[in-house]
């Protein structure tokens, strides 16, 4: 090829490129202004809620923290982009959400963790998520990564029954909502569609892991929160038809549409259910990855953190 041949075909994918990009932002519905506003400060936000999880039957006390921060990705790796001056046409904004949740039951503790990595400007579900569970008894961890329009799972788990899986699903992800109503709600898909529970919760019912028909709905919230009102907020909710579990988040209607709580519902076989809910009660924006020192050790007790 001649050199004059090479600057063009260079310059042809550049520009394909830019116009995918161009192309990808118009089509999400997202105030790109507002939302570079809020979230490219170089800040996560963090918020923490009370949590009322059930397991074993019996209703814990807990807490639950949610971290939603901007980062940039590798599309190839799928990994947080060190250097993304360098790798400009590897790199990929997406919006992260880190959940993690801890309560006791009985003489030992559980911390699970929820991460999942959504595109801002790419219309395209999250690229990767990842679980994990510990307790004294054992732990898991489950991946999915995004690869032609899959997920690919991994999951390795302590117990015979699950054991160390791989396998493809052709899927939406209930855990990507989250991402979705912080970008604008209008980007949650609508309706009935095959879903894959959230992680963690998966790994409670220890249920094969699978696809299951769900139906998802966007309202305006029927109660209020501690510290909204009922008509400040909306709600997701997620109902599965053949999967024991109902979930709901609410969310502030107006931007940057942040999380107030949630519920999560579980069908028993006896008819009966049992209702685990977060309700927030801080938030901070915070560059929280700077403050690793002890005198920052106080700001946990802005966040109404458990010592």
């Amino acid at each position: 090829m001649t050199l004059f041949g090479y600057l063009f075909l260079l310059f042809s994918v550049a520009a394909c490129s830019q116009l995918n990009d161009e192309a990808a932002r118009s089509e999400r519905s997202v105030d790109f202004d507002a939302f570079g506003d809020y979230w490219y400060q170089g800040k996560a936000e963090l918020n923490t809620y009370d949590l009322e999880q059930y397991r074993y039957g019996e209703k814990r006390s807990g807490e639950a923290v949610l971290i939603f921060v901007t980062e940039d990705f590798s599309r190839q790796k799928q990994v947080k982009l060190d250097n993304p001056q360098e790798h400009e046409a590897d790199a990929q904004k997406v919006l992260k959400l880190n959940m993690t949740k801890n309560f006791l039951t009985g003489i030992y503790p559980y911390s699970m963790m929820l991460s999942a990595f959504t595109p801002v400007y790419d219309k395209v579900p999250a690229v990767k998520m990842a679980g994990s569970v510990q307790e004294w008894c054992g732990q898991t961890y489950t991946q999915l990564n995004q690869q032609a329009g899959q997920y690919q799972v991994r999951l390795h788990s302590y117990f015979e029954q699950e054991g160390d899986q791989q396998l493809t699903l052709d899927a939406r992800a209930e855990d990507d909502i989250w991402n979705l109503i912080r970008l604008n709600p209008k980007e949650v898909p609508n309706g009935q569609l095959r879903l894959i529970p959230g992680l963690l919760d998966l790994r409670l019912t220890h249920i094969p892991f699978a696809a299951h028909t769900a139906t998802v709905a966007l309202a305006p919230a029927e109660q209020a929160m501690a510290g909204f009102a009922a008509n400040q907020l909306s709600t997701c909710t997620v109902t599965y038809t053949d999967y024991p579990r109902e979930l709901r988040i609410f969310f502030t209607s107006a931007f940057p549409y942040e999380i107030a709580g949630w519920e999560e519902v579980r069908k028993l076989e006896n008819g009966q259910q049992e209702v685990s809910r977060a309700t927030r009660k801080a938030i901070m924006l915070q560059d929280y990855w700077t403050k690793n020192g002890n005198a920052f050790q106080p700001l946990r007790r802005e966040l109404r953190l458990q010592d």
